[in-house]
C-alpha cells in the first residue's frame, strides 16, 4: 500500500502534539506500508520531502503560504494510493490530492478552527481561510480520525454535515521505551533547580490554548516550598507574549524557585525533567487528547489537569492523577470571565497542585499508575495497526 502523509510539522521542526503524533506515527506506519512523509522545509531524505511556501509570498499571510505548500504536495503525490493529512495546514493538500488523482483522503482532527477563535489574533483574515480549507477537507474526506471520543464529539458537531460514520477513534500514543523514567539531573543542574525542594512543571507553547495565564494566577498561592518549572514557547501573538512576560515577572517577584525556560529543550532533557517533577499540569482550555500528559504518566509522574475535551480519557481522576472541571469556556474568548469562573478555575488548580504536593505517597502511586496506563493502552505500534485498518477499509470501499 503506497501512502503519503501529509503535515506542517516533523523532525527535526516539531513544536507541538500534532508534530509528536507524526513523528511516531510514521515511524510505526513506514514498518507497515510504503511511505512517503510530506511536510514543511527544505530538501528530501530517505522517504521524507519537505515542501517550502513560494518565495512569492514571503511576509504573506500565513494561511496564503500555507495553500502554497498545499499545492506543492499535492503535486507530488501523484502514485500514491492513499493521502492522510495532519492539521488545517496539510488538509487541502489531501483534498486536492483526492480530486486530482482520485484517491483516498483520510485526515486527523488534532484540533479544530472553530473551537479556537483566538487563532484570529495570530493569522487575522487567514483565520477565515484556514477555517474554509478545514472545513472543506472534513467534510469531503473519506474518512475522519479523531484522536479521542470528545474530539469525535467536536468534529460531529462543528460539522453536522459530515456522516457520523466516517468518523472514527484512534487514541494518540506514547512511545514508552523512549519516555520513561530517567533519575539523571543533569538537566535540573543546568536549569538551577533546587534537588532538595519538589517542582510543579509545565511543558507547552505560549498559547490561550494551553491556559497558561490561567496557570501563572493559579501557583501564586501553593505551596511556597515548591518550586514552578515553565518550559514555554512559541508564543502564539506579541500580545500573548506580552501577557504571559507580565505575569511571569509578577509571579517572580511573588515567590522563588520559578523557573522560565523559553527554548525547546531536547527531549533527553525534558524527560529528565518530567521524571523528577512532584506534578505535571496541564491547564488547557482546550485539548482534544493531550500527548504532554501521556508522556508525563509514562516518565511515572502524576497530573493535574483541566477537566476538558479529551484529557480525562487519558488522566484518570484519583489514580493518575487530579482533574479540575472548567466552569466557563473561554474558548470563544480571549479575555476574563466577568463572572468568576476564571477566578474559580484557578483556584481549583491551585488546591489540586497542592494536593499532589502535600501527599507524596499518594503521588508516587498515581506516579507508577499513571506509567502502567500508559505501556497497556497508548502504545505507538498499535495506533499504527488501527491506522492501517482503517486504511484497508477505505481502499476496499473506493
Amino acid at each position: 500500500m503506497r501512502v503519503g502523509l501529509l503535515t506542517r510539522e516533523f523532525p527535526p521542526d516539531v513544536y507541538g502534539g500534532a508534530g509528536v503524533h507524526v513523528e511516531f506515527l510514521a515511524r510505526e506506519l513506514a514498518r507497515l506500508v510504503d511511505l512517503d512523509v510530506h511536510c514543511w522545509g527544505e530538501g528530501r531524505t530517505d522517504g521524507v520531502l519537505r515542501h517550502r511556501p513560494w518565495s512569492a509570498l514571503d511576509g504573506a499571510n500565513d494561511a496564503l503560504r500555507s495553500f502554497s505548500v498545499d499545492l506543492t504536495m499535492t503535486a507530488a503525490l501523484e502514485g500514491r494510493e492513499l493521502v492522510h493529512s495532519h492539521t488545517w495546514y496539510a488538509n487541502l493538500g489531501g483534498h486536492l490530492a483526492k480530486l486530482l488523482f482520485g484517491v483516498p483522503h483520510v485526515m486527523t482532527a488534532h484540533s479544530l478552527e472553530p473551537l479556537r477563535p483566538w487563532k484570529a489574533e495570530q493569522l487575522g483574515g487567514g483565520y477565515t481561510l484556514s477555517g474554509w480549507a478545514e472545513r472543506t477537507a472534513v467534510e469531503a474526506a473519506d474518512a475522519v480520525i479523531a484522536v479521542s471520543g470528545a474530539m469525535r464529539e467536536d468534529v460531529l458537531g462543528c460539522y453536522p454535515a459530515l456522516d457520523a460514520s466516517r468518523v472514527h477513534v484512534v487514541h494518540n500514543g506514547i512511545d514508552t521505551s523512549l519516555y520513561r523514567p530517567d533519575h539523571g539531573t543533569e538537566a535540573l543542574d543546568r536549569i538551577g533547580l533546587d534537588r532538595s525542594r519538589p517542582y510543579v512543571l509545565f511543558v507547552g507553547r505560549i498559547t490561550r490554548q494551553k491556559g497558561v495565564p490561567h496557570l501563572l494566577r493559579a501557583v501564586r498561592d501553593i505551596d511556597p516550598a515548591a518550586q514552578v518549572v515553565l518550559c514555554a514557547g512559541a508564543p502564539d501573538t506579541p500580545e500573548i507574549d506580552r501577557e504571559f512576560r507580565d505575569l511571569f515577572a509578577g509571579l517572580s517577584r511573588a515567590r522563588e524557585g520559578v523557573h522560565w525556560i523559553p527554548r525547546m529543550l531536547p527531549r533527553p532533557e525534558v524527560i529528565q525533567l518530567l521524571t523528577h517533577a512532584a506534578v505535571f499540569v496541564c491547564p488547557s482550555v482546550y485539548e482534544p487528547l493531550g500527548i504532554v500528559n501521556l508522556e508525563a504518566m509514562a516518565c511515572g509522574t502524576p497530573v493535574v489537569a483541566s477537566r476538558v475535551g479529551g484529557i480525562p480519557e487519558v488522566v484518570a481522576d484519583g489514580e493518575t492523577g487530579v482533574l479540575v472541571t472548567r466552569n466557563s469556556d473561554t474558548r470563544n474568548s480571549d479575555t476574563r470571565d466577568s463572572d468568576g469562573d476564571d477566578d474559580v478555575f484557578e483556584a481549583g488548580l491551585a488546591r489540586a497542585l497542592d494536593s499532589v504536593l502535600g501527599d507524596p505517597r499518594a503521588a508516587r502511586r498515581m506516579g507508577e499508575a499513571g506509567r502502567e496506563r500508559a505501556v497497556e493502552e497508548f502504545g505507538w505500534d498499535a495506533v499504527a495497526r488501527r491506522t492501517v485498518r482503517l486504511y484497508e477499509e477505505i481502499l476496499k470501499q473506493a
